[in-house]
Parts: C-alpha cells; sequence; structure tokens
C-alpha cells in the first residue's frame, strides 16, 4: 500500500495566519507567528508591523520545536524541568530548542503536518495566538 504524506500548504498556512494575526490585533500586540511544514521547514512567516525583532528566531523555532518532537513547547517546558525526562533538551539542535508556550504541532486526521510558532506576548497569549491559527485549519 502507497504512503500517503500530508504537510501544510501554504494557502493553509495564509489562513492560519490571517486567523493567528486577527487574534493578535484583539490583544493589540504585534506578533511574529511562523507555521513550518512536516518537515519542520518554514511555510510562512509573518512579522506585524512594530513586532519585537528578539521574537522573530524565537517563533520560528518554536513551531520547529513543536515539530521536532510533536509536542507542544509548553508541554516541553515541563518535562524538561530538572529531575524530569527530557532535561537539558533545550541544549539540543544547536541550541534552537524552545521549551516554553507558543508553539504547537498541527494535527490533522491524526497526524501532524506541520507546527506554528508566535512570540510576542505573555507565554499564555502566545498560546492563545497559535491556537487561534490551528483553529482556522479546522473550521
Amino acid at each position: 500500500m502507497p504512503r500517503q504524506f500530508q504537510t501544510v500548504m501554504l494557502a493553509d498556512a495564509k489562513r492560519m495566519l490571517s486567523a493567528a494575526e486577527a487574534k493578535a490585533a484583539s490583544l493589540g500586540i504585534p506578533y511574529n507567528i511562523a507555521i513550518v511544514d512536516a518537515g519542520g521547514h518554514l511555510v510562512a512567516f509573518v512579522r506585524q508591523d512594530g513586532a519585537l525583532i528578539g521574537s522573530i528566531d524565537l517563533a520560528i523555532d518554536k513551531a520547529m520545536t513543536a515539530r521536532f518532537f510533536d509536542k507542544t513547547t509548553s508541554e516541553l517546558a515541563t518535562l524538561a524541568q530538572s529531575g524530569e525526562p527530557l532535561f537539558g533538551i533545550q541544549e539540543s539542535n544547536a541550541g534552537k530548542i524552545v521549551i516554553f508556550g507558543g508553539g504547537v504541532p498541527i494535527v490533522l486526521d491524526g497526524h501532524v503536518i506541520g507546527a506554528v510558532g508566535t512570540s510576542a506576548g505573555t507565554v499564555q497569549q502566545d498560546i492563545e495566538v497559535a491556537e487561534a491559527a490551528i483553529a482556522a485549519l479546522k473550521s
């Protein structure tokens, strides 16, 4: 039986960016928003006017981290604490692993097809913006 490989497509990513931007606007915070495909490669990125420059790489790396490990970055934060099974994971992958909230895998029909990473607000706000992006794909 041939394998099917699913990944987030540019049209999907654009719809997701739009929803994430709307959520960011409702929070009154300019955001950096990244979407990666099933291979962890950047598909789309937006830096809203005034978004923090230091958050650019964080948004991209959160998306990549969520895809690399198929877990939210907030879940990895818990697993990476001292004494937990993934302690030190943030030092892997040339230090590009981000272990605080805002990175969320995109799951469709039980398969991870990419991930979203957001950065600019609090951890909870970053999670909300990322979840708004994913909700747009599923609606």
